[in-house]
């Protein structure tokens, strides 16, 4: 097949079974624990707002809410987040800024999303704040001072600026190339 690992994409277009047993050999239960995934992604001993951030990120793809992200789960995470359209995107990033699950997005939770995230990738270009204040100054047209999903949905749409900010900020390609890349040498 090539050079494996050379794009995300071309892995995803591997055959299913092949797939499937590098993730079997990853995680022989067929489940991967939010410990795991820490370990895999050599994230121990991380601030409490990153850790948080890694922890909404695996609670946002453990679909079923079983503690585990299984196959099928993972699969699906990783094709929203390389092929899935804009707004399945979308929503996606919506659910997981969403930490207190009320459907509403408010300055806080972007901002402990954001940092959290720049923590992470170790990128400070922006402060958190300014960006948390433009996206709210764009989007929040009434002023209530939180998003509803389809506020944020249309409004991301409406400024591509935020867009762009919004998928720079929130491209886990790294992280998957580092699951994907951690796999593949074990093979």
């Amino acid at each position: 097949m090539g050079n494996h690992g050379s794009n995300l994409d071309d892995i995803l277009a591997e055959d299913m079974h092949h797939w499937y047993n590098k993730f079997m050999r990853e995680s022989p239960s067929g489940q991967i624990t939010l410990f795991e995934l820490k370990a895999m992604l050599g994230l121990q001993g991380m601030n409490e707002d990153a850790s948080s951030y890694v922890d909404q990120v695996f609670f946002t793809f453990d679909m079923d809410g079983d503690g585990y992200i299984d196959f099928v789960e993972y699969i699906a995470a990783v094709s929203l987040l390389l092929k899935g359209e804009i707004n399945q995107k979308l929503k996606w990033y919506f659910k997981l800024f969403d930490q207190d699950g009320n459907g509403k997005i408010d300055k806080e939770e972007l901002e402990t999303i954001f940092t959290a995230i720049q923590d992470i990738t170790r990128k400070h270009d922006v402060p958190p704040e300014e960006i948390v204040s433009l996206i709210f100054e764009r989007i929040d047209v009434n002023g209530e001072g939180e998003l509803t999903l389809e506020e944020f949905i249309s409004g991301a749409k409406e400024h591509e600026d935020i867009m762009e900010m919004l998928k720079k900020m929130m491209d886990l390609t790294p992280v998957l190339e580092i699951i994907v890349n951690g796999r593949l040498a074990k093979m």
